[in-house]
């Protein structure tokens, strides 16, 4: 786990990093959003699960987080949903039905505790109205993307994500052209579908979260990005199928990537190190 820090109105992201072999580090982030009913979206990697949670119980008791949203169930948003869900007895999750239907195959997730969200659907909990899409690039057919309409945040998911040769929690700290280096990277790996589609299609469904005219995009694998730096981020995802697919000499894996985290992790703690 990395620092805590802030990336909007009561918006606060519970980061770590993910290191891809030759590539460089891949940010994986968490967000916690108070408020009337405070929102934790993603819950971190297995790797980090006892950090993720002591830092996300440093900000909140456990009593009042209301919400975790899922956005796929990939591991690396998923370390720490069960435990989260034991500890905080009146959470409830929101997640796809695919999705749900993964994590229920690793743990016993009561169904009353459980709202499913298609693309399309908005909803409010309490002070926030939320809406939900499927986002351009993604790994699981169970991705949602989740805008908040109280203060124009986009959390994307994987999509629109990076690798840095430098941790940051800005775009803002990042040189452009890295930045955008790792984006390419990270949005053809995750979903090398896409130089294969229609490319009107697939800038149509940029286009339709453009639209939203977002005040910033968090991403659960990037830095912060703010203001008139959002659109920079669609026009890029906008030319992605126009781009050479992703065919390395090695496939980007990033199951493999995890998995060799957490045994480096498991080594580091059985020698007693730090990992």
């Amino acid at each position: 786990m990395r620092e805590i820090y802030t990336a909007g109105p009561d918006i606060s992201v519970l980061p770590s990093i993910l290191p891809i072999p030759d590539l460089g580090d891949q940010p994986v982030n968490g967000f916690l959003l108070r408020g009337a009913e405070p929102l934790l979206v993603d819950t971190g990697m297995p790797v980090d699960r006892e950090g993720f949670i002591e830092a996300l119980w440093s900000l909140i008791d456990p009593s009042e987080l209301r919400w975790i949203a899922v956005t796929h169930d990939d591991r690396d948003h998923t370390g720490a949903v069960a435990a989260l869900l034991d500890a905080a007895p009146q959470a409830k999750l929101i997640t796809n039905g695919i999705s749900l239907t993964r994590l229920t195959e690793e743990f016993a997730i009561p169904k009353e505790r459980v709202v499913t969200a298609n693309p399309g659907n908005r909803f409010k909990i309490a002070d926030r109205e939320l809406s939900f899409y499927r986002p351009p690039t993604f790994d699981s057919p169970g991705t949602l993307a989740v805008f908040d309409h109280a203060d124009g945040t986009l959390f994307s998911s994987d999509s629109f994500g990076t690798v840095l040769q430098n941790y940051a929690q800005d775009i803002s700290d990042i040189p452009e052209e890295e930045f955008f280096a790792g984006f390419d990277v990270l949005n053809r790996a995750i979903a090398p579908w896409t130089a294969l589609v229609d490319v009107h299609k697939f800038q149509k469904s940029v286009r339709t979260l453009a639209k939203l005219r977002p005040a910033r995009l968090l991403s659960g694998h990037g830095p912060t990005v703010e203001g008139e730096r959002v659109d920079s981020l669609f026009r890029a995802m906008a030319r992605i199928p126009e781009l050479p697919a992703w065919l390395p000499g090695a496939d980007l894996d990033l199951e493999a990537a995890l998995d060799a985290h957490e045994a480096s992790a498991d080594a580091a703690a059985g020698t007693g190190e730090a990992a």
